[in-house]
C-alpha cells in the first residue's frame, strides 16, 4: 500500500478518481495520447565545405526519376564534402543561405559553381526528406528554423573616397574576440551612403577575411586600399546568430550595395547576317584569357540590343563559359537555333571581381535585361517559358486558376501573398501550359485542376506570360537555319556570331 502512495504522492493525483464501467474512464487527470498523429521535426545538417584552387567539392548532384529533391550522390571518401558531413543520398534544402529545394537543378548546380572556394550547404537526411514530404511538412520553414530567426545576410558594399571626408569608415577590435572588428562611421559620409550601417561588424576586405587580422595590419590594408574599397559587413545581432549556428558569412550571401560594375543580359533574335558581332578569343593586361565580344555590325542584332565593343562574354543561354573553348562556345550559339541569351560584363568589370575572388555572375541584374527594341524582340522575352516548382504549404498552393468560359486554356488569376505560388514566381495572367510535364494548353479548366490535385503535395508548373502568349501564337512561323561563318587561327581565335 505504502509503494502505491509513494506513486500517487509522485505523480500528483489529487482529485478522487471513481471507475463507472457504464461511463468508461472519467478521471480528470488521466490524459491518454494517441502518438500515431505525433510529426517528428525534420532535423537538417549545415555543412561547410572549403576546397582549394582546382580541387573539387567531390559530390555529385542529381534529380532521379521518381524521386523528389535535389539528390547528393557520389560523395568521395575523404573529400571536401565528405569530410564536411554531407552523405549519399541527402537532399539539398539551401545552397549558401538559399531555399533551393523548389528551384529547377540547373539553376541549384550554377549557385554551387558561382560559390567560389567555400560553400554553404542545408542538408536533410534522405529516409528524413521522404517522411517530411509524405506528411506535407513545409521544407522552407524547417530551413528557416534551422537558421534562427531574424538573422539578416551580409552586405557587400563598395565605398568610393570622397575629396574631403575620404571614405568616412574606421574600424576598432571588438573586446576580447581576436579579429572581430565594430564599424565606425562618419555621418553621410561614403561608406554610409554605400549601405555600411552604425554598429555593423567587418567580416572581409577586397576579398579578404579579417578574423585572422591584427588591428595594425588591417590599419594596413585600408592605406594601401587607394579610393575604393569593397568589405562585406553584418549587423552584430545577426553575426552571433551566425557564430552561435556555425553558419560562415559569405560575400556570395549577401546583399550587394554600389557595386560599380554589374553583368547584363541580352536576347538577341538572329537576323538575315546572324547576329552581327565577332568573338574572340583575347589575353587581358592581367594575363587571363577571355571571350571577348568585337566588330558589332551597324543595325545588327547586337547594336540595336545595345552590346559594347570589348565586353567579355560570361554566360550562353545560362550557361557559364569560363571552362569552355573557342570552338565550344560557338557550337552553342549556333545550337540557339534562331535566337540566344548572352551576359556579358565590360573587361574593367571582370578584373575587379577577379581581385575580389568572385564570379561577376554573383550579381547579375536579372531584371535588367537589354532587348532589341523591335516587336519580336520584345516577345521573344515575354513569351519564354518559365519552370515553377511548388510544394503545397499553409496556403496551399496559394493560386487560383481562371479560365475563358467555353474555350480550353487556363491562366493564373490569383496568387497569394507569401504563398508556395508566389515564391516560385507565379504571376497573375499567366497562361499555364503544362503541369507536372503534361501539356494542358487545350484542356478545360476542369481537366487542369483535376491534374493538380493528382499531383499531392507537390506541383510542377510550365507558364509564359500572358500578353506573350497571344504574340506568340500570331508569329509562330518555322524558323530559317541561319549561318555561321568561321575562321580560326593558331594564336587568335575569332569566330563571327
Amino acid at each position: 500500500m505504502s509503494v502505491f502512495q509513494g506513486l500517487v504522492e509522485i505523480i500528483g493525483l489529487t482529485e478522487k478518481f471513481t471507475f463507472n464501467p457504464k461511463e468508461g474512464i472519467d478521471n480528470p487527470v488521466m490524459v491518454i495520447t494517441d502518438d500515431s498523429d505525433y510529426v517528428p521535426t525534420p532535423s537538417p545538417r549545415l555543412c561547410v565545405l572549403k576546397r582549394e584552387d582546382r580541387e573539387s567539392y567531390g559530390f555529385h548532384l542529381r534529380v532521379e526519376k521518381g524521386c523528389r529533391g535535389h539528390i547528393i550522390r557520389n560523395v568521395v571518401s575523404g573529400g571536401v564534402a565528405g569530410r564536411s558531413g554531407v552523405r549519399d543520398g541527402d537532399r539539398l534544402l539551401e545552397v549558401n543561405n538559399c531555399y533551393v529545394d523548389d528551384l529547377p537543378h540547373s539553376e541549384v548546380a550554377r549557385k554551387i559553381k558561382l560559390s567560389g572556394l567555400q560553400l554553404c550547404l542545408l542538408v536533410l537526411d534522405e529516409e528524413e526528406y521522404k517522411q517530411a514530404v509524405s506528411q506535407g511538412q513545409d521544407l522552407r520553414g524547417v530551413a528557416r528554423i534551422k537558421k534562427g530567426k531574424g538573422c539578416k545576410p551580409p552586405r557587400l558594399c563598395h565605398i568610393t573616397k570622397h575629396p574631403v571626408s575620404g571614405l568616412g569608415i574606421s574600424f576598432t577590435p571588438v573586446e576580447g574576440q581576436k579579429g572581430h572588428f565594430s564599424v565606425n562611421l562618419v555621418a553621410g559620409g561614403a561608406a554610409e551612403k554605400a549601405g555600411v550601417q552604425k554598429g555593423d561588424r567587418l567580416v572581409w576586405m577586397n576579398g579578404a577575411t579579417v578574423s585572422d587580422l591584427t588591428h595594425s595590419a588591417l590599419s594596413r590594408m585600408m592605406k594601401k586600399c587607394g579610393d575604393h574599397i569593397t568589405i562585406l559587413v553584418i549587423d552584430s545581432e545577426s553575426e552571433k546568430k551566425y557564430t552561435q549556428e556555425r553558419m560562415p558569412i559569405l560575400p556570395t550571401a549577401a546583399v550587394s550595395h554600389n557595386l560599380p560594375h554589374r553583368p547584363r543580359k541580352f536576347h538577341l533574335v538572329c537576323g538575315p547576317e546572324g547576329y552581327g558581332l565577332l568573338l574572340r578569343l583575347e589575353k587581358a593586361p592581367s594575363g587571363r584569357t577571355f571571350h571577348v565580344l568585337r566588330e558589332m555590325d551597324p543595325g545588327s542584332p547586337a547594336e540595336r540590343a545595345g552590346m559594347q565593343d570589348g565586353e567579355v562574354l560570361l554566360e550562353v543561354n545560362g550557361e557559364s563559359v569560363e571552362s569552355l573553348k573557342h570552338g565550344e562556345i560557338v557550337d552553342r550559339v549556333r545550337l540557339s537555333g534562331k535566337q540566344v541569351s548572352l551576359t556579358t560584363i565590360t573587361l574593367q568589370g571582370m578584373e575587379f571581381y577577379t581581385k575580389l575572388g568572385l564570379s561577376p555572375l554573383l550579381f547579375c541584374d536579372g531584371d535588367a535585361d537589354q532587348r532589341e527594341k523591335s516587336p519580336l524582340n520584345k516577345m521573344d522575352g515575354s513569351c519564354k517559358p518559365r519552370h515553377c516548382s511548388l510544394q503545397k504549404g499553409p496556403l496551399g498552393f496559394g493560386f487560383h486558376l481562371g479560365c475563358v468560359p467555353h474555350r480550353p486554356g487556363t491562366f493564373i488569376s490569383q496568387v497569394a501573398s507569401g504563398s508556395s505560388g508566389q515564391n516560385a514566381g507565379l504571376l497573375v495572367g499567366d497562361v499555364v501550359i503544362e503541369v507536372n510535364g503534361q501539356n494542358v494548353e487545350e484542356k478545360y479548366l476542369e481537366d487542369v485542376i483535376v491534374l493538380v490535385k493528382e499531383g499531392g503535395h507537390f506541383l510542377s508548373l510550365l507558364v509564359k506570360d500572358k500578353t506573350g502568349d497571344s504574340k506568340l501564337k500570331q508569329t509562330d512561323t518555322p524558323a530559317k537555319d541561319s549561318s555561321d561563318s568561321e575562321q580560326e587561327e593558331e594564336d587568335d581565335e575569332k569566330s563571327s556570331l
